[in-house]
């Protein structure tokens, strides 16, 4: 698995709306499948380290457009939600694989919003939570 160098600061423009979704769709469907499996699988661990709840799980369901019965939704909300995302990260069809990236940026859009709250930016030293909007294209 592997993934672009600039993919994590990209994947954290497209969470924070600093991006468009569908510059970052259309970015993902370019990527060959073994960049698509490292990507997703980057995504897991920062929708992991976000510590995403139960009502997070379900309004990132709602915000990514995906149907509440498409499987990486159905996924979400079924077990422990930081298994789940690692096992959607890891979905193979294409299909599923896009609408797993859907999903995944949106789980951390809203899980990784609430931690930015809480440790109000200004007080923050992660990097990804001073993000600003960038004029460079897709890594």
């Amino acid at each position: 698995m592997r993934y672009r160098p600039g993919t994590g600061e990209y994947l954290n423009e497209l969470a924070q709306d600093l991006r468009p979704l569908d510059e970052g769709i259309a970015w993902f469907a370019s990527l060959s499948e073994d960049e698509q499996t490292g990507t997703l699988g980057l995504l897991a661990v920062f929708c992991f380290q976000a510590h995403p709840t139960a009502e997070e799980a379900l309004e990132s369901i709602r915000r990514s457009g995906l149907r509440p019965t498409h499987t990486p939704a159905v996924m979400l909300v079924r077990g422990q939600i930081e298994d789940q995302v690692g096992r959607i990260a890891g979905l193979t069809p294409q299909h599923e694989r896009m609408k797993a990236f859907r999903l995944l940026i949106a789980l951390l859009a809203v899980a990784d919003g609430r931690r930015r709250a809480r440790c109000r930016v200004h007080s923050c030293s992660h990097p990804w939570h001073h993000l600003t909007a960038s004029q460079e294209t897709a890594p």
